[in-house]
């Protein structure tokens, strides 16, 4: 299996939790944050929803630029939109995959804010960390729905809610 066929696998088997993560997310909590230097809910659900869709972006171009770039982020108003903007995410970045050569995956992609370089790492590497970011940042959702006592569906397994510990 190559690294983009495995890469499109882990997409479709993460985009699964992910959606039933989303699902949960009250639209009325949208503005609540766990913490003021938190992401509000809101901010946050939006976020991971539209990560996949990175995946286009990395394969697709050289770098991303803030300082040419601002990032502008979808208005999202009800769990529907959140749930819509996920799917038009996902799409984009597992029909990215799709059309990707595996050469493509070992060239150089580069995130910085104008002169200011964040990182450099190869595209397979920016991949694999657009996977980590969703994992990461859903589990932070995970926390924020535990703590506004919204029933945490499970990702690996059965969650304590599924399991009525």
């Amino acid at each position: 299996m190559t690294f983009r066929e495995s890469f499109i696998q882990e997409l479709e088997a993460e985009s699964k939790t992910t959606r039933k993560m989303l699902e949960r997310v009250p639209a009325e909590k949208f503005a609540w944050k766990p913490h003021p230097k938190s992401m509000s809910l809101q901010q946050l659900a939006r976020h991971i929803a539209e990560i996949p869709e990175w995946i286009e972006l990395v394969l697709n171009t050289k770098e991303l630029d803030f300082a040419t770039a601002p990032y502008n982020p979808a208005s999202i108003n009800s769990n529907d939109e959140l749930i819509g903007h996920f799917e038009k995410a996902y799409a984009k970045g597992k029909a990215a995959l799709e059309k990707a050569q595996d050469q493509q995956l070992e060239e150089n992609w580069r995130m910085r804010t104008g002169e200011q370089i964040h990182f450099t790492a190869t595209k397979r590497e920016m991949i694999r960390t657009c996977f980590c970011q969703v994992v990461h940042h859903r589990a932070q959702l995970g926390v924020d729905l535990r703590l506004l006592d919204i029933p945490i569906p499970g990702s690996y397994g059965p969650s304590a809610d599924e399991m009525n510990f």
